[in-house]
């Protein structure tokens, strides 16, 4: 028996938007991010068609999820951007794993391991070019691509950095973080033989910082549909546009009629100022739709939106039907998504939540049942 609630994730929206995300890389490989189980919409149903489509690499934060990726079956390379310790070693080196060092601490370990399994292991540094996160500062960078080839059975494959406002299209930032990661790495083909990969730009570097895509670019965010600016990005792009992936869609669980002045839920956080009618959800923090959406979200039902009214439960959230249209039992609610004309994004949700579409996104997709569409 499954859940009410259902996230669907459109394969022809995941198709659409890495198509024309590598269109506008050019020459730049595609590295996709499928981290947080791929920003709530499936890792590995997201890993295959992204490597159907053309991907040079895959992105993970820990090691755990690139070994669920091997079990899979992917074979492409797959980056673990955070979590390379020593006790995470084994696991990134029998699965094939690429780490990516953020200092020289982990080297001598890695180096060692590799040794036993008489194996040689490509790594990417991260380098500190501005986000002031991770990595290596710019004055240790050279000393740390000399304390990798000091080690046997190690190789540089890449370096990399990261943007803290790219999606910010106007701030000066990001064109000093390019010119920074320039400059500390100008000397690499010097010092490297071979290819060594350059990789600056996330999904707001592709769209929004010249001279950002070097090598490889690393995409998230707009493989799934929104713009790293929000609605504000989304606003001012022009055609085609990025497609959302993710909805999120219930049932209607009883239409109750109530009197004015009747309050609603806990806390009595609604009262009603006219005779109204309420359809329940059977949805609530439980499942993503978090207690700070009460009084604030809206819903589509019939097409139309309606708003959320009183205090969201763990399981059950109130909507102020009283406009809508010959609502019954069993009728569909959009959370996120479209129905009829009408649609709901994860930006409006965002601002609902005072958040960003990142987190709404992560979530619906890894708190409900999620079933692969198109």
């Amino acid at each position: 028996m499954k859940s009410l609630n259902c996230v669907a994730i459109s394969r022809a929206a995941l198709i659409h938007n890495f198509d024309q995300c590598r269109q506008l890389a050019g020459d730049a490989s595609v590295l996709a991010l499928v981290k947080a189980d791929a920003y709530g919409h499936g890792m590995i149903d997201c890993a295959r068609i992204f490597a159907e489509r053309g991907a040079a690499a895959l992105g993970v934060a820990e090691a755990s999820e690139g070994v669920q990726l091997r079990a899979a079956g992917i074979t492409l390379p797959i980056l673990v951007l955070a979590g390379v310790m020593p006790q995470t070693l084994p696991a990134i080196l029998d699965a094939n794993l690429t780490p990516v060092v953020v200092d020289q601490a982990i080297l001598p370990e890695l180096s060692r391991q590799a040794q036993l399994r008489h194996v040689e292991v490509g790594l990417h540094l991260k380098l500190d070019a501005g986000m002031g996160r991770q990595g290596t500062l710019p004055s240790d960078f050279i000393a740390l691509v000399h304390a990798v080839q000091a080690l046997p059975c190690l190789r540089l494959e890449g370096v990399m950095a990261h943007f803290p406002f790219s999606d910010d299209r106007v701030s000066p930032n990001s064109a000093q973080v390019l010119a920074t990661f320039a400059e500390a790495t100008a000397t690499l083909a010097r010092l490297v033989p071979g290819k060594c990969s350059l990789h600056l730009a996330n999904s707001g570097g592709l769209f929004y910082v010249a001279g950002a895509r070097l090598d490889m670019i690393r995409l998230g965010i707009s493989l799934y549909g929104y713009y790293p600016d929000g609605l504000i990005g989304r606003a001012a792009a022009a055609e085609p546009f990025l497609q959302p992936v993710m909805r999120f869609s219930t049932r209607i669980i009883q239409v109750r009629q109530v009197s004015a002045g009747s309050g609603l839920g806990y806390n009595h956080l609604f009262t009603t100022s006219r005779p109204s009618t309420i359809a329940v959800l059977p949805v609530g923090y439980e499942d993503g739709y978090l207690r700070c959406l009460s009084n604030k979200a809206q819903v589509l039902i019939g097409g139309r939106r309606a708003p959320v009214v009183g205090r969201i439960s763990m399981n059950l959230t109130l909507v102020d039907i009283t406009d809508c249209d010959a609502v019954q039992v069993g009728d569909e609610a959009v959370l996120l998504g479209t129905q009829g004309r009408a649609e709901i994004t994860a930006d409006d949700i965002a601002g609902w939540m005072d958040t960003i579409s990142y987190e709404v996104l992560c979530l619906f997709g890894q708190l409900n049942e999620r079933v692969l569409v198109d």
